[in-house]
């Protein structure tokens, strides 16, 4: 016979386990069976035996008590504090606290999140026995900020991938303390809660209620963002000493854990809805909350008196509080009422020295030293990047607050500026003549912060302005169409269009409204329908707007403007909202580059005048230029006239911004050899001194 092959021998032993397979089958079910059993047995074995010991123990406590281990155990072997900041408030609390637990006995390491890797060293943080702390911030649209962004990222995916398990960060004790901004309705400490929430997810054990710090000092619990942190540094430095000793905590009810016991969920529940579009206080021992109806109507709920209308001026707060006015007053703002507020301009005290004017001065002819900067409104709907106010000023969509007659702060306004220039009296350098002319004040620059145009009587201060023969320069952010319209007649109406298009105006200007874009462009057609002069005020900022050349060209087509100032931005130092630095500060080289190039793609308009100190150039519209003169500057004597005379007809007799303009004078016209300064006047260059932002 011929011998097996290779392939004839596998075949019958596959053959051979087929015809067999039902004892195969009863072996590996004996052999399954065998290890279930075992693990059976030995489970039980150690129940039992856990159980032994843990009668033996409690009798020897009961006998003897029990007995204290050789060495204490380490309850808190040190503190992390991790920050992620954009402008340094986070990262400046982070010290403080790691101070304050070092004076304690507490090792402290403060860490930047953007130089911590999550993915390789949190999980150590679960047997390390040290308490984390977070202090993140929220910045725009509810993201964390650039430092924590990779953090956040890492934290969110981990706590929905099933690869790190629910049990990823099990053991790691922390506490969250969050910077945000209650008028970001929607994104309010957005990111503090996340991460609180992510830990929560994997496990991780909270020591304490998450701290929320209110950077909105008008709403904010304490009164601003650093004492509600000084708040919740106490609770926490207390709860860790408490946890130092070895003392326990109850948990917080609905996050609960373990089977210790909890406080009621009423507690949790409450404090969780003391967060987002509400605002909590308390008034006379009775908890107050105040909220905004669909219908526009303000109410408060109460547990006391149910619905309660805020009708009044009786039941509204006022806009200007504690810390608010201490915060304003120690920047040299003359506070005036419950929302308004006058400052000296440092161009009015360089031109009452004889030392040059604004920009003012040069493109339109205001004397410097005769103009008041004041505003009816200190609130604001923007938080733009570059505002040298750094956000001390309160924010809102809406006037909510008390409101104060405008005659009464008109003549405030007045009496706080005179008493202001009155100061320069006998000052070395200070002409006598201007001294006295100062005192008495020609021009009101509405620019001095806020939206002048929330004020609900703004027309009624207007027509008192003009009333003493005051010209009217107003500003306005662009996202407030309707009150635009409604605006009686200003000697110059300027919208600021700080970028041209939404994801930049959206970044630099931060607005609140949600439907910031479509009010922006709507705002720029109501300026379009203005028959006086009317102006677009641009700020480069460098890296950030300078490179929409046609979108800001079709803009000023949609809004035809009278004149287009465009200024390089000013850096005002550190601010608590911005990231802003001198290398966002173009040189006048290339602000006059910009100019140059924007007023080549627009076919009416053409580079009128410059004013080099200021880093400022003015585009005006062809109209102004007669026989080959520009007529920038405004005739203000002929505008009050013709105030008056469209007053006294009812409105019948209108006027347009060519019934009072006024020739230039070759000084202040773009490429004249004094660049914008008035011969009149003797330039003064400061050196090695701190450089005065203030001014419009």
């Amino acid at each position: 016979a011929a011998p097996q092959t290779g392939s004839s021998l596998a075949e019958n032993y596959l053959a051979l386990l087929w015809h067999h397979r039902l004892y195969l089958y009863a072996a590996a079910a004996l052999v399954v069976g065998l290890w279930v059993s075992l693990k059976v047995i030995f489970g039980m074995f150690n129940f039992s035996l856990r159980l032994c010991f843990q009668k033996s123990g409690e009798k020897d406590a009961v006998l003897s008590g029990a007995k204290k281990q050789e060495e204490p155990e380490v309850h808190v072997s040190g503190v992390k504090i991790f920050y992620g900041s954009q402008t340094g408030t986070a990262k400046g609390f982070a010290k403080v606290l790691s101070e304050e637990l070092e004076a304690l006995g507490f090792p402290a390491e403060v860490i930047d999140m953007k130089d911590y890797d999550p993915d390789d060293r949190l999980a150590d943080e679960c047997v390390s026995g040290s308490v984390c702390v977070f202090l993140v911030a929220t910045y725009t649209d509810g993201q964390p900020t650039e430092s924590a962004e990779w953090f956040c990222k890492w934290l969110e995916d981990a706590s929905t991938d099933f690869r790190y398990g629910r049990t990823y960060l099990k053991g790691l004790r922390y506490a969250v303390f969050g910077l945000g901004n209650s008028v970001y309705v929607g994104h309010y400490n957005t990111v503090c809660k996340n991460v609180d929430k992510w830990l929560w997810m994997l496990s991780a054990k909270r020591l304490m209620t998450r701290g929320e710090g209110d950077c909105n000092v008008v709403k904010s619990r304490h009164g601003s963002v650093q004492a509600d942190f000084q708040a919740w540094k106490g609770k926490f430095l207390s709860r860790l000493q408490a946890l130092a000793t070895g003392e326990k905590k109850t948990c917080s009810g609905k996050n609960c854990k373990t089977g210790s016991s909890c406080k009621s969920k009423k507690e949790e529940e409450e404090a969780s809805k003391e967060t987002g579009s509400e605002v909590r206080r308390r008034e006379e021992g009775v908890l107050l909350t105040v909220t905004k109806l669909r219908d526009g109507e303000v109410v408060k709920f109460s547990k006391l008196n149910g619905v309660k209308k805020i009708d009044d001026d009786g039941e509204r707060r006022e806009m200007i509080t504690a810390a608010l006015r201490e915060a304003l007053t120690k920047q040299g703002y003359k506070l005036i009422g419950s929302h308004s507020g006058v400052k000296l301009c440092r161009w009015t005290k360089s031109m009452l020295r004889g030392r040059g004017g604004c920009y003012k001065h040069t493109f339109y002819g205001i004397e410097s030293h005769r103009c008041m900067e004041t505003t009816p409104s200190l609130a604001c709907a923007n938080k733009c990047v570059f505002c040298w106010r750094h956000h001390t000023n309160p924010v809102g969509t809406e006037w909510r607050w008390k409101m104060d007659p405008a005659e009464k702060i008109l003549q405030d306004a007045l009496d706080k500026h005179q008493d202001m220039i009155r100061q320069f009296r006998g000052v070395p350098g200070v002409k006598p003549e201007r001294y006295e002319e100062g005192l008495a004040v020609k021009h009101c620059a509405l620019s001095l912060v806020g939206e002048p145009i929330m004020y609900p009587e703004i027309n009624a201060f207007i027509r008192l302005l003009h009333s003493r023969r005051i010209s009217s320069f107003l500003v306005t952010n662009a996202q407030f169409p309707e009150e635009i319209r409604s605006l009686e007649p200003v000697t110059q109406l300027y919208v600021s269009v700080d970028a041209s298009t939404k994801d930049s105006l959206k970044k630099i200007d931060r607005p609140l409204f949600k439907d910031f874009w479509p009010r922006f462009l709507d705002s720029l057609k109501a300026l379009g329908e203005k028959r006086q002069r009317t102006v677009y005020r641009l700020t480069l900022v460098k890296a950030w707007n300078v490179e929409e050349m046609q979108a800001y060209a079709e803009l000023i087509a949609l809004g035809q403007p009278d004149f287009i100032e465009v200024k390089g931005v000013t850096y005002c130092g550190e601010s608590s909202a911005s990231t802003l630095t001198m290398a966002n500060v173009p040189w006048h080289q290339e602000v006059v580059a910009f100019v140059q190039q924007l007023a080549a793609m627009l076919p009416e308009y053409e580079v009128a005048c410059e004013h080099e100190h200021s880093n400022c150039l003015l585009i005006a519209h062809e109209k102004f230029k007669l026989d080959g003169d520009w007529w920038t500057w405004i005739d203000y004597e002929r505008f009050q006239d013709l105030v008056q005379a469209q007053q006294d007809s009812g409105g019948r007799q209108t006027f347009s911004a060519l019934d009072y303009m006024a020739k230039t004078p070759s000084w202040a016209l773009f490429g004249a050899r004094e660049q914008g300064f008035d011969p009149a006047d003797t330039r003064f260059q400061r050196r090695n001194k701190t450089k005065d932002i203030s001014g419009c």
